[in-house]
C-alpha cells in the first residue's frame, strides 16, 4: 500500500517544471523576436540608404545622354559641319557572360571580316565609366539593324542607338580650315572629365573642330531607367536634360573659298585671305584637300595609306603649315625697313649691272634678269623686283636689323588668335645661328635673306597677315576664324603693338610702287592688273626650290616637276580703304607674276565687284605673260 503511493503523480512539482520551461521557452521566443525585430529594424532603417542602393541598381540604371554638338556656318549662315541621324552599335560588357563569344557571334551575325572581332573588343574598352555603353560601329544600314533585332535575345549588353553624326557637305573645299571630328582614343579617354564626355564618342582632332572643342561639345545630361532582369528598358524614372554646344559662326565666306579651291584646280598650294579691317579670315585653302567624312567613324586602314602615300600629301595644311621661302613679296618690307633705319632715301639709286658683288668678294649674286635693269631707285626696284637693289639694301642694314624690323610685321611668330596647329615660320639672326646651328653669320646669306630666300620661310597665313597690316598702314588686327559664338561676337585680343613709322608718307610711297606693279608700264604683274575697276596693291614673288651654283642658270625645261620654282603673291585692294588682304602660293608653278597673280586677280574681282562686272576664269586674268617674268 505505501509503495502504490510513492508512484503516485505529484502535480504541484509537474505544474512548477511546466511553468518554469514555459516561461524559458517564452523568454527564448521573446528573446528571438527582439533579435529579429531589432535586425529588421537595422535593415529597414539604419542600413536603408545602403539596401535601396544595391535594390535600384537591379532595376533602375542611370545612363548618359550626349549633347548635341554645335553647328559650324559661314559668315553668311552657310551650312559648313552638321548633325546627321545615324545608328550605332554599342555594348556594355558588365551585361555580357562571355565578352569574346558575343563578339564573334555580332561579327557573324553582320558578316564582318573574322578580325573585326579583335577591333570590336579594343573598342569595349574605350569607355568613361563601368556600365557605360562603349561604341562598336557606326552607321548601321537597314540590312544590319534588321538582322541584328532578330538576334536579340542572342546578344545581351549588344544595343542599336540612335545618335547624331557629324557629317561636312564641302568636305574637300573646308577639309583643312574646319578639320574633323573623329573617335576618342585611348590617350585622350585619359585625359577628359569623365562626366562631361559621359556617353559622348567624338571628340574634335584638327582644325577648328580641334581648337573650339569646349565651345562645340555642350555638357552630357542623364537619364533614370527601370530595367527587367536581362537590362531590357522598361521604362523611364527621370532626366537631366543635355545642354547643347554652342553654335560659331566663322568669318570664312563660302563662296570665296570655293573660288580658291577651284582655282588651284587641284594643284599643290594655298590661298588665304584677310579683310584688314578686322583681321577676319575670309578665305583659307589648302590645296588638294581631303574627304574629312572618312574621318569621323574611323578611316580604313586602305584609305588612310593612299592618303599618307599620295606625293601631294593631301593631309597637309599647306596655308598654315606649309613653311615657303617668301621671296620677292618681302621686298615692301624690306623698302620700309632700309627707310625706317636710315640706310636708304627714296631717290637713292644703285646701279644693276645684272648682279651684286659683296665688298671684297668676286662671287656674283645675280639679278633675276640677267643682263639688269641699270639704274633704279626704290620705287622702280619695287616695281621690276629688281634683286641687286635689295642684296645691296640688305648688305647695308645687317641681319639683325633686318631681322628686328620683319618681327613686327609678324615674321617669325604664330600671330593669329584661333588657329589650331599655325606655324611660326623662321625669321633668322645671326643669334638664331650661332644656337641652331653653332655657326656665325656670313655676309652671303644676308643677301639671300633680303630677297627673300636663304632661311628664311612663312606660311601663306603670315605672308597674308603681313599684307594686312601693310594695306592698314601698321595698325595690327589680330587674324580670326571665329565670328560669332551662340550669337556673340568675338573680338580676338591684339598680339602685336601697332607699327609707328618715324615719316608716315613712306606708307604712300609703298602704296604706289605696288600699284604700279600692277599697273605701270614696267609693272612685274602688269598683264594681270589690266581694266582694274579699282586701285590693287600686289607683289609677285618666285621661290628656288634647290640652291643653284654662282654660274649656273635655272632651266625649268631640264628640271622635274617637283624642281621647278614656287609662285607667289601677294595682294590688297583697293589702295585707299583695304578690304581684303590675300596670299597665294602655288607649289613649282614658276613664276609668280604668270602663275599666281592671275589667281589673286580673280579672287579680288570676286569679292569687290558685283557678279556682272566678275572676270570669267577665262578672260583676261588668267591670260599668261607673252614672256616669261620670273617675278
Amino acid at each position: 500500500m505505501r509503495k502504490r503511493r510513492e508512484t503516485l503523480k505529484d502535480t504541484e512539482q509537474e505544474v512548477r517544471v511546466f511553468r518554469n520551461r514555459s516561461l524559458l521557452a517564452a523568454l527564448v521566443v521573446v528573446l528571438m523576436t527582439g533579435g529579429l525585430v531589432a535586425r529588421l529594424v537595422y535593415l529597414q532603417v539604419v542600413q536603408h540608404d545602403i539596401y535601396i542602393t544595391r535594390s535600384d541598381k537591379n532595376r533602375v540604371r542611370v545612363e548618359p545622354l550626349p549633347p548635341t554638338r554645335g553647328l559650324l556656318l559661314d559668315r553668311n549662315g552657310m551650312l559648313l559641319a552638321e548633325n546627321r541621324p545615324t545608328y550605332n552599335l554599342t555594348i556594355v560588357p558588365e551585361r555580357v557572360d562571355d565578352l569574346e563569344e558575343t563578339l564573334g557571334l555580332l561579327v557573324d551575325i553582320l558578316g564582318l571580316p573574322e578580325d573585326q572581332a579583335r577591333v570590336f573588343k579594343e573598342r569595349s574598352r574605350q569607355r568613361q565609366r563601368p556600365f557605360q555603353p562603349a561604341l562598336l560601329m557606326s552607321e548601321l544600314n537597314e540590312k544590319q539593324i534588321a538582322k541584328l533585332a532578330i538576334n536579340r535575345y542572342r546578344l545581351p549588353g549588344i544595343e542599336v542607338e540612335a545618335q547624331l553624326l557629324r557629317y561636312y557637305p564641302d568636305t574637300d573645299i573646308m577639309s583643312h580650315v574646319i578639320g574633323y571630328v573623329g573617335r576618342i582614343n585611348a590617350e585622350e579617354l585619359a585625359s577628359l572629365d569623365k562626366g562631361d564626355y559621359a556617353g559622348t564618342h567624338f571628340i574634335g582632332k584638327t582644325g577648328v573642330e580641334k581648337e573650339y572643342e569646349a565651345v562645340l561639345h555642350g555638357e552630357a545630361g542623364l537619364r533614370k531607367v527601370e530595367t527587367n532582369a536581362r537590362g531590357r528598358v522598361l521604362r523611364e524614372l527621370g532626366r537631366t536634360d543635355p545642354e547643347p554646344g554652342k553654335d560659331i559662326v566663322l568669318t570664312i565666306d563660302k563662296r570665296l573659298q570655293k573660288l580658291a579651291y577651284q582655282l588651284l584646280d587641284g594643284r599643290r598650294g594655298s590661298i588665304v585671305a584677310i579683310e584688314p579691317a578686322t583681321g577676319e579670315i575670309l578665305a583659307m585653302v589648302s590645296s588638294p584637300g581631303f574627304d574629312s567624312n572618312l574621318f569621323v567613324t574611323g578611316i580604313s586602314y586602305k584609305d588612310y595609306r593612299g592618303l599618307q602615300n599620295d606625293p601631294d600629301l593631301p593631309l597637309y595644311n599647306r596655308a598654315i603649315r606649309g613653311q615657303y621661302p617668301p621671296a620677292s613679296t618681302v621686298k615692301p618690307y624690306m623698302a620700309l625697313a632700309g627707310l625706317e633705319n636710315g640706310v636708304i632715301t627714296p631717290k637713292e639709286t644703285v646701279y644693276d649691272p645684272g648682279y651684286y658683288k659683296l665688298p671684297g668678294f668676286e662671287r656674283r649674286y645675280h639679278n633675276w634678269l640677267r643682263w639688269g635693269h641699270g639704274r633704279v631707285d626704290m620705287h622702280r626696284a619695287i616695281v621690276v623686283s629688281n634683286d641687286t637693289y635689295f642684296y645691296n639694301l640688305a648688305h647695308d642694314l645687317g641681319i639683325d636689323r633686318l631681322a628686328e624690323f620683319m618681327h613686327r610685321f609678324g615674321f617669325g611668330e604664330e600671330t593669329s588668335a584661333d588657329v589650331y596647329g599655325a606655324a611660326s615660320g623662321l625669321m633668322p639672326s645671326s643669334e638664331w645661328k650661332r644656337e641652331r646651328h653653332g655657326q656665325v653669320w656670313f655676309p652671303g646669306e644676308t643677301l639671300s635673306v633680303g630677297i627673300g630666300q636663304g632661311y628664311w620661310l612663312a606660311t601663306p597665313l603670315q605672308m597674308a597677315t603681313a599684307m594686312s597690316v601693310l594695306a592698314n598702314r601698321g595698325e595690327w588686327v589680330t587674324p580670326h576664324l571665329a565670328k560669332r559664338v551662340d550669337g556673340e561676337t568675338i573680338t580676338p585680343p591684339k598680339l602685336k603693338e601697332d607699327i609707328e613709322l618715324s615719316n608716315e608718307r613712306w606708307w604712300n610711297l609703298i602704296d604706289s610702287a605696288l600699284e604700279d606693279v600692277m599697273t605701270g608700264s614696267e609693272g612685274t604683274a602688269r598683264r594681270s592688273g589690266q581694266d582694274l575697276a579699282y586701285r590693287m596693291a600686289g607683289k609677285s614673288g618666285t621661290a628656288q626650290v634647290f640652291t643653284l651654283s654662282n654660274d649656273e642658270r635655272y632651266n625649268a625645261a631640264e628640271l622635274e616637276e617637283r624642281l621647278h620654282d614656287h609662285a607667289l603673291f601677294t595682294a590688297f585692294a583697293p589702295i585707299e580703304n583695304p578690304q581684303i588682304a590675300l596670299a597665294v602660293i602655288i607649289e613649282n608653278a614658276g613664276g609668280g607674276s604668270s602663275h599666281a597673280a592671275p589667281l589673286a586677280r580673280q579672287i579680288l574681282d570676286a569679292w569687290l565687284l558685283p557678279d556682272d562686272e566678275r572676270l570669267d576664269e577665262a578672260g583676261a586674268a588668267t591670260e599668261e605673260h607673252e614672256i616669261h617674268e620670273t617675278e
